[in-house]
């Protein structure tokens, strides 16, 4: 009788099969009502250049220039401080967690992943609890990018800092994240 090698055994069909991370994540957060408030910045500077073009004012030029100065700065910094927070990128590769804000990227933070202790999920993360959209730091919280009210992602750091931002699928960068921690974790045990 001929003899055959064992079967291998056969897969519980109950059991997650658990899917390979990727070797990058991306994720992202919008915000749609920030473009109103962008539109209040476009029209502050609309006023400033419609003052500077078509004014009638008989009290000088120093108030003239005051008045156009003023309205063309406020509308800039408006239109910047909200164009910066319309959206922002989240990726996480083998090394970094990188946080990019608006169109052009700033401000950016950059985080090593050798620095972070722990990554957790936070399901409801809201402008109120920071003060409002944007770059935010608050002593008893830590650090956050909120560019709209939902899920985050929050990591505490080894000198205990906290970092949160908010992106969708947030589930999913803290599962990567926390398998990039447990390689770089067997990895300085094998060092040592």
């Amino acid at each position: 009788m001929r003899e055959f090698p064992p079967e291998p055994p056969a897969h519980d069909s109950d059991a997650p099969a658990l899917a390979p991370q990727p070797a990058i994540w991306t994720g992202r957060a919008t915000n749609r009502v920030q473009w109103l408030l962008a539109a209040g910045g476009a029209a502050c500077v609309a006023l400033g250049v419609e003052l500077a073009v078509d004014s009638n004012w008989t009290s000088g030029v120093a108030p003239l220039l005051m008045s156009v100065i003023g309205c063309v700065t406020a509308g800039l910094l408006v239109i910047y401080g909200t164009l910066a927070f319309v959206h922002v990128a989240v990726k996480v590769d083998g090394d970094f967690l990188e946080v990019r804000c608006g169109h052009i990227g700033l401000p950016r933070r950059r985080i090593s992943l050798l620095d972070v202790v722990g990554a957790d999920f936070a399901p409801r993360v809201t402008p109120r609890q920071w003060g409002g959209w944007g770059y935010r730091w608050r002593p008893e919280k830590g650090t956050a990018v909120v560019v709209r009210r939902g899920e985050g992602l929050v990591l505490r750091l080894g000198d205990g800092r906290v970092f949160t931002v908010t992106v969708d699928d947030a589930e999913a960068a803290v599962r990567v994240i926390r398998d990039r921690l447990r390689l770089l974790g067997a990895a300085k045990r094998a060092e040592a």
